[in-house]
């Protein structure tokens, strides 16, 4: 073989080295992506923890939520639903920060609901509130405080923390199933960087809007009536229960602009609520917000 023909095929087997090695990368990243996609829970010291537990049963989707409670439990715990964010499309149970909050005595139950990708809105608020009817008819058997139940959630998951607070008794967003005898209203909420009035949410950028769309199951302007269903400011009433709102100065996933709103119309009502305006963005705010939801349930649902 002559020195031209072996640089040309040695050129050829470098270039399907490098094809196969491109194949190879990119068949591993589209395999790697679902294992990626599902994280490890977080772990949480001297907690003893139930993981998937069946609240919910509906066209064929089980839904389950993780139960963390201390290790000695002696009376009932109050209890705090943690609510996911992900631009309720993502996201799942495992990532819920507030479940370090069993350190100071609560049962803390993370749970999972419908996202868009299978259901728009309401689904994502009845699946809430079949998690704390389902907590209330098992209250017994974990050892909770059925009359003391907060919510914490963030980004999306503040927003239908929120939603809980302010629609409670509302029929339309009940849903149905099992455990209907009981009540889906909480006694606090902790609403982390939530949106509070969809209507006010568009121009935003192509992703919140690609959200908020698929929450409502179609474009905002052509169903404006479900964007206000959807939307916690609209349901204010006097008798909601505490609000604790924590949202970022430099939030630019969710304007600061909708927690101001939120509490300014709960204060209208006679609400009892409370604003935090921290010098962080919308990641941040998650941990730092921790600390002044711990004195928040502390008020609120324990009891003296």
């Amino acid at each position: 073989m002559t020195s031209q023909y072996r640089v040309v095929g040695l050129m050829r087997w470098r270039h399907a080295l490098l094809a196969l090695t491109i194949t190879a990368a990119v068949l591993g990243a589209e395999i790697a992506q679902p294992v990626m996609a599902r994280r490890r829970p977080i772990e949480v010291a001297n907690a003893a923890v139930q993981r998937d537990l069946v609240y919910k049963r509906i066209n064929g989707i089980v839904l389950t939520l993780d139960l963390y409670r201390p290790e000695e439990v002696s009376g009932l715990l109050p209890v705090i639903v943690c609510v996911h964010g992900g631009h309720w499309d993502a996201g799942g149970k495992e990532r819920c920060p507030a479940v370090t909050l069993v350190q100071d005595g609560y049962a803390v139950a993370s749970i999972d609901y419908r996202l868009t990708r299978t259901a728009p809105f309401p689904a994502q608020i009845e699946d809430c509130k079949a998690a704390v009817r389902w907590l209330r008819a098992n209250a017994s058997i974990y050892h909770l405080d059925p009359d003391h139940i907060g919510v914490w959630g963030y980004s999306a998951g503040g927003h239908l923390a929120a939603l809980l607070g302010t629609s409670g008794g509302v029929p339309e967003l009940e849903g149905s199933g099992d455990n209907m005898q009981y009540s889906s209203r909480v006694q606090a909420v902790c609403d982390v960087a939530g949106p509070a009035d969809l209507l006010t949410m568009t121009n935003l950028g192509p992703r919140r809007t690609l959200a908020i769309e698929g929450l409502l199951g179609g474009p905002l302007e052509k169903d404006e009536a479900k964007a206000i269903a959807a939307s916690p400011i609209h349901y204010i009433s006097k008798d909601d229960p505490p609000f604790l709102i924590v949202h970022g100065e430099a939030d630019r996933v969710v304007p600061v602009e909708q927690s101001q709103r939120l509490y300014e119309e709960l204060r209208k009502a006679g609400v009892n609520a409370t604003l935090k305006i921290l010098h962080v963005g919308h990641q941040a705010i998650q941990m730092d917000a921790l600390k002044d939801a711990e004195v928040f349930f502390d008020a609120t649902l324990k009891k003296r």
